[in-house]
């Protein structure tokens, strides 16, 4: 009798197994279709806030709507016209600001030499090449472009989100067998994600803001795009603010100097501890629970399975996913393994 438990369980998991590979073949495959909705949903849960609020002061809802998608285009346009025009221009510079770094690099490898601490040239430059991390954020942001090239269909979908966002609870409970057991789950599953993702992104807006005025101030190049770069890799706790920050720490200290260098960094350690220590914290309530592993590994999974926008959003979904698995009896034993809790 134990065997056949244990064998039923075996072919449970295989099946579970086999599902989930069929349904991330799936999303990979029609990743085209499936980024730019994906994309829609967070920013309709991000703006949903924006029209409860235009609502409560008598507002009609189709008017409110239509204007919070005026803003949203308008800002849209104006960032891909500056922010693709910054890029353009980082883009043609970059050959050369990749070699001065390379020898940059290579007078600080002779310093070694001169140490006596023998490090070949060719060999670290053939597994590191330190032009390459100034590139690689740039090159996201493209992806990111290429997705917001549907942004007609992107506004579309915000759009009738937007205006299905109140009902969209009752369709849950009513599509449940069990609506009344079901009632909170559900309830805490929306409201957990609508308060994080707003939270986060009012707090990434003032990172990227601060960012942008203190590269400005110190005179770095393009102090506007590693200020919306600041922003977007906000949403990526702990990594992310790391991530933004070797871009523009390795352009400083090319096109500024090593006291400049230094500069930009403290800028990022102290706008990212302020808001990540007592900003964030002070708003949302609590951390995300998710532990530092699972946000790295979530990074590389998401940017595999939905490309540069899943990176952006990795954590988010991650959340989504552990959130969901606390509300039911048979997800919990997974979310602990996502949590970065013991007990």
């Amino acid at each position: 009798m134990a065997r056949l438990d244990g064998g039923s369980l075996a072919l449970r998991g295989f099946a579970l197994l086999a599902f989930l590979v069929v349904i991330l073949a799936g999303v990979k495959a029609a990743s085209g279709i499936v980024v730019p909705f994906v994309l829609s949903c967070f920013i309709a849960v991000i703006c949903n806030p924006m029209i409860r609020l235009q609502t409560r002061f008598k507002i009609p809802k189709p008017i409110a709507v239509t204007v919070l998608m005026l803003m949203i285009v308008l800002l849209g346009l104006w960032l891909t016209t500056v922010v693709g025009s910054s890029i353009n221009d980082f883009s043609k510079q970059l050959p050369h600001y990749q070699a001065q770094l390379v020898s940059e690099f290579s007078g600080f490898l002779q310093t070694l030499q001169d140490w006596n601490i023998h490090i070949s040239k060719e060999k670290v430059l053939a597994y590191f090449d330190p032009g390459v991390a100034l590139s690689m954020t740039t090159n996201m942001l493209s992806g990111v472009g290429n997705v917001m090239a549907n942004l007609f269909l992107i506004i579309l979908t915000i759009l009738f989100m937007l205006f299905e966002a109140d009902d969209l609870p009752k369709k849950l409970h009513l599509a449940l067998d069990d609506p009344d057991m079901r009632l909170k789950q559900i309830d805490k599953v929306l409201q957990s994600i609508n308060q994080y993702m707003v939270i986060k992104t009012l707090v990434s807006l003032a990172t990227g803001v601060v960012v942008g005025l203190g590269l400005w101030i110190i005179g770095v190049d393009y102090a506007l795009l590693w200020g919306v770069i600041a922003f977007l890799f906000n949403y990526i706790p702990n990594i992310g603010s790391i991530i933004a920050a070797v871009p523009s720490v390795l352009l400083a200290f090319v096109q500024l100097g090593s006291a400049e260098a230094g500069a930009v960094a403290l800028l990022y350690l102290g706008v990212n501890m302020v808001m990540g220590n007592f900003v964030e914290p002070k708003f949302m309530g609590r951390g995300l629970g998710l532990s530092t592993l699972v946000v790295f590994l979530s990074l590389i999974f998401w940017g595999w399975l939905l490309g540069s926008v899943g990176m952006l959003l990795s954590v988010p979904l991650t959340m989504i996913v552990k959130i969901a698995l606390e509300s039911s009896q048979n997800g919990r034993g997974l979310a602990v393994l996502l949590s970065d809790k013991v007990t």
